[in-house]
């Protein structure tokens, strides 16, 4: 059972979502199978978010106040904090460390004793790039490598980080708010009578306007309509813009003295209860009429979702709340119940509360998006994610020595990550320095401890290793496709190895004619996608947005490209081509080469020029961002003259795009031949014969079906058999 270590920077006696995320998070890993220790930052003064965690078995509550571990009445600081998660770990280490704030994670990540385990919750980031200061990003880098994963509440705080934080990428992965079971309590699908009951529950604070709430029976009563608002949360910020903020907000709720005390109606039609658990709060709130999760405008960038929109949705309970495109994301932009002032709340109740059908609409509504965030769907998430991440039980079985050999590892390190985590591996690195330098002596050393030697490409390192192994270490060799024309196959000692493994059986077939190799030495595996990462929501446009990743050198064939989009144009101008690479000026050895030189300067005068691609082509800096990057792209080109495998569409298939292929040689070979086309004119045909939305998704999704052939656990799955000879 995997043992998890939760810790917020939060109190627990006060009700607001940070408090109710912890109380989540550690419920969705216990019913992940997690074992879970929650640490408490503060005091123990009521149970009411606690009691939900007590019954539960895999669940451990330390309270270092309690343990005489802290000061008996002051908060846990960040530097305590993270001292007495490291005493926790060192009584039994843990495989996970989850932890919310992102003071609290900076501090754990520069302390080093968690790298690797740290599975980090950032909410207070920067909302914006121009927000992202250089302080910032180096901050994120700092998390971003000592963390397993960033845990995003969003798609779009996902995409932000990774597109500003490149040590982000490959590591952030979705764990949007939780709902707990709503124990079958469900409003009815019309407002009760009168008074109209309102209710907000949560934290006072003035971007949340819950002064402006109070505000609104007055409106209401305006209009006719007898109104109450319901309050429930004991948790009033002392705001520092606004110094009477805090009194205001305490006098609204009917204690001007500021001592929160009493529950009850009060004048201005304010019911407020206090602070409340999270199951009673959910009864209070199911015996009103609308939810109220609006708030001020400055907010509306933000990244992060409201739990309480989606707490109030599972109760059946439409809500008033700001356009966003989150918003009309989650609710449809027909929604009917977007406000943007406190006249637009009254009028929205107001609307509502006299039309039983567009209270109905706006309830199925709220309901429909809350079905996506129930605890077991948190869960089923955690469980993949904990998949990729802890390593299996040890079944008791002899380990498996393996090492890994080359100078450049990159396509092999998700392998890597997959095969570590996998019962009796242990895998070594034999870093080469480059193509032909390496540290002989300690090749020497690791070749003796080896069971199996896997060299990643078929270069002097696949050379030397076939030819100074011991005899029972055993050896495999991967081949990716320059390596093939090099002379460095031919200097293989081939009766010493054991497998040669290629990307695709085109070149599996290739190896053997041109090396004269064995038949059966010679095998296909092909290149690992993490479909996980890749199969993310398109936005708005994507259907008519081409992509193509990697332009040089010149056999990849931008000129084709080009020609795809100028077709598809002639008759329909929303056609766009996005373009993700590095320039050919970039890398020396092409642009010192006369002929590519002049394919490039054809290529982009032609950009230039060409009233057809007139402000039709976006170029975009290479990076490891591409799983966001698809998102905006529809269509995923390979107009190559040659290639090995190209990844690029089958990325392309994991996110749902529509991968449209040249046939270049050995293309069938990957590729399903619906997606192979003879011309640029025949692959514009194909993706214009898709210019219906639910054609051009359903061969989005057909794509991303076969994309699972090139799924990481199968592919390393596939690897592990060879590395076991199984």
């Amino acid at each position: 059972m995997p043992r998890a270590l939760v810790y917020g920077d939060v109190d627990m006696n006060l009700l607001d979502g940070s408090a109710i995320w912890l109380q989540s998070v550690s419920q969705a890993l216990a019913t992940a199978g997690c074992d879970v220790t929650l640490l408490l930052k503060a005091p123990v003064r009521t149970e009411r978010l606690l009691e939900p965690l007590r019954p539960l078995e895999s669940v451990t509550i330390r309270s270092p106040h309690a343990e005489n571990l802290a000061d008996q009445e002051a908060n846990l600081t960040v530097a305590k904090a993270v001292d007495l998660l490291a005493r926790l770990d060192t009584e039994g280490p843990f495989d996970l460390v989850v932890l919310r704030g992102r003071t609290l994670v900076s501090t754990a990540a520069a302390d080093g004793r968690f790298a690797g385990r740290l599975w980090s919750y950032l909410t207070d980031v920067p909302q914006s790039v121009l927000a992202l200061t250089p302080a910032d990003a180096e901050d994120l880098t700092a998390i971003a490598n000592a963390s397993r994963y960033l845990l995003c509440q969003t798609e779009e705080l996902r995409c932000f980080l990774e597109g500003s934080i490149a040590a982000a990428c490959g590591k952030c992965v979705l764990f949007p708010p939780t709902l707990p079971p709503s124990d079958g309590i469900h409003r009815p699908d019309s407002p009760a009578g009168t008074p109209l009951k309102l209710v907000y529950t949560g934290k006072f604070a003035p971007l949340w306007n819950t002064y402006e709430m109070t505000q609104i029976p007055a409106l209401l009563a305006k209009r006719g309509i007898t109104a109450e608002v319901h309050m429930v949360g004991d948790k009033v910020h002392n705001d520092r813009s606004d110094p009477g903020y805090q009194a205001r907000m305490r006098s609204a709720l009917g204690t001007p003295d500021g001592a929160l005390k009493g529950v009850g109606e009060v004048g201005g039609g304010i019911v407020w209860y206090g602070g409340k658990p999270r199951a009673e709060a959910m009864r209070i709130a199911a015996s009103c009429d609308i939810g109220l999760g609006w708030r001020d405008p400055s907010m509306d960038a933000s990244l992060e979702l409201s739990t309480k929109v989606l707490e109030f949705g599972a109760l059946g309970l439409p809500v008033i709340l700001n356009r966003t495109p989150m918003h009309e994301e989650l609710l449809g932009a027909d929604y009917p119940l977007f406000a943007a002032s406190e006249d637009d709340v009254a009028d929205a109740a107001a609307a509502v509360a006299a039309d039983p059908a567009l209270y109905k609409l706006a309830a199925s509504r709220t309901s429909t998006a809350a079905a996506g965030f129930t605890m077991d769907r948190a869960a089923a998430r955690l469980r993949t994610y904990l998949d990729r991440a802890v390593a299996s039980p040890s079944t008791g079985a002899p380990t498996l020595k393996v090492v890994v050999a080359g100078h450049d590892l990159k396509f092999f390190t998700p392998l890597m990550d997959y095969l570590r985590l996998r019962p009796g591996i242990e895998i070594r690195i034999d870093q080469w320095a480059s193509l032909g330098e390496h540290d002989v002596a300690k090749s020497k050393e690791l070749a003796e401890w080896a069971d199996v030697v896997l060299c990643e490409w078929c270069v002097p390192n696949a050379v030397w290793y076939s030819r100074h192994a011991p005899r029972d270490t055993r050896v495999l060799v991967h081949l990716h496709r320059f390596e093939l024309y090099s002379h460095y196959p031919g200097q293989v000692k081939i009766g010493n190895v054991e497998r040669v493994v290629c990307v695709s059986d085109h070149y599996s077939q290739l190896t053997r004619d041109h090396t004269g190799w064995p038949s059966d030495k010679v095998i296909t595996v092909p290149n690992p996608l993490d479909v996980l990462q890749l199969d993310r929501p398109k936005l708005d446009g994507a259907q008519f947005h081409l992509g193509i990743i990697g332009i040089v050198p010149s056999r990849k064939r931008l000129d084709l490209a080009l020609d795809v989009l100028e077709e598809l144009r002639r008759t329909d101008d929303r056609y766009q081509l996005f373009v993700k690479s590095k320039m050919p000026w970039e890398h020396w050895w092409v642009w010192n080469n006369p002929a590519e030189r002049a394919h490039y300067q054809d290529a982009l005068r032609r950009v230039q020029r060409s009233k057809l691609l007139a402000g039709a082509v976006v170029f975009d800096d290479a990076g490891p961002d591409v799983a966001s990057w698809l998102r905006r792209v529809g269509y995923v080109l390979s107009t190559s003259d040659d290639e090995s495998f190209h990844v690029s569409p089958a990325e392309g298939m994991a996110s749902r795009a529509v991968p449209v292929i040249r046939h270049w040689p050995g293309a069938e070979t990957i590729y399903d031949q619906r997606w192979i086309h003879d011309s640029p004119a025949d692959m514009a045909a194909f993706i214009a014969s898709l210019s219906d939305p639910e054609a051009w998704r359903k061969a989005g999704d057909a794509a991303h079906d076969q994309a699972a052939a090139f799924e990481l656990t199968s592919v390393a799955r596939a690897w592990e058999s060879l590395l076991r000879c199984t």
